[in-house]
């Protein structure tokens, strides 16, 4: 309710008025707990290619050979990434629980992008910059892959309903983190690009992932909290920290390969038993 100031004549809102405005707001620009989380996410993810540029691209181009600085900074970008997936995790557990806002899937899926899609892509860029064999073209190439794969999944997430417990293709963050691992184990460089599109191509695949739920959810917790201590160790040239560290990103990628196995051996036992009883209902 606007109100004339009887000694100055200018109108002014009273404090009710503002409170009635608030409640009046659309649903649409309210944010949850939930949406809070995920631009948390989004936040990592942002700051993860902050790292990756000021730590480690900007000192190779002016010619420092820092390289602790630049083991930090990858260590910290990648650590920023596993925060992000943490939220990630977090956010979807807290709208199942409590009221998320209309705009959560949307937040989420802009949060993803930039998170797991733009930041790892970025650190294959400026992996094939500042490595000894790499070939900074295709390593561009491979990065462009890896970004489309993180966009067509989100986007393909948005239109197909599928059965409830179930992802379609990698899930992002795991496809993200093993990306980033590929790179961390510092392999040769053509090995390194086939195994980086092999988990692009799995991003887009129709082998199905479970959703981390329960049980699932926590051991997932854990290996991304013990995945940051690795890193920790890594950084500040701990005693075997770089064994530990290249042990951590094979586990990482022996998880991305082994998975999509199961689900293989799965699917085809479940099309076997759906023959066989098919069968044995045709029999007299």
């Amino acid at each position: 309710m606007t109100v004339i100031d009887p000694d100055t004549q200018a109108g002014w809102v009273s404090e009710a008025a503002d409170e009635d405005d608030v409640e009046d707001m659309p649903l649409s620009m309210r944010l949850s707990i939930a949406d809070t989380l995920t631009l948390g996410n989004a936040t990592c993810g942002f700051m993860a290619v902050y790292f990756t540029t000021t730590g480690i691209l900007i000192p190779h181009l002016t010619g420092s050979n820092e390289s602790g600085m630049a083991r930090n900074s990858a260590a910290t970008a990648v650590i920023l990434m596993l925060l992000a997936a943490i939220f990630d995790l977090c956010d979807g557990l807290v709208a199942r629980k409590l009221r998320s806002s209309p705009m959560g899937a949307e937040l989420d899926n802009l949060s993803d992008l930039i998170s797991f899609g733009l930041a790892p892509a970025y650190f294959v860029l400026v992996y094939g910059m500042v490595a000894d064999d790499a070939q900074q073209r295709v390593s561009a190439l491979a990065a462009i892959v890896v970004l489309l794969a993180v966009v067509l999944r989100l986007a393909r997430f948005s239109c197909v309903t599928l059965k409830d417990g179930m992802f379609q293709g990698m899930p992002s963050p795991f496809g993200a983190l093993t990306v980033v691992s590929i790179v961390l184990l510092e392999l040769p460089f053509v090995p390194t690009l086939l195994a980086i599109v092999g988990v692009a191509w799995l991003m887009v695949s129709r082998v199905e992932y479970p959703k981390p739920r329960g049980v699932l959810a926590v051991a997932m917790l854990g290996w991304i909290v013990a995945a940051m201590g690795l890193l920790a160790a890594w950084a500040f040239d701990a005693p075997g920290g770089q064994l530990l560290l290249q042990t951590g990103c094979a586990l990482q990628v022996v998880m991305g390969a082994v998975i999509p196995l199961f689900a293989t051996a799965r699917r085809v036992n479940t099309f076997r038993g759906n023959r066989r009883e098919a069968r044995a209902a045709q029999l007299p």
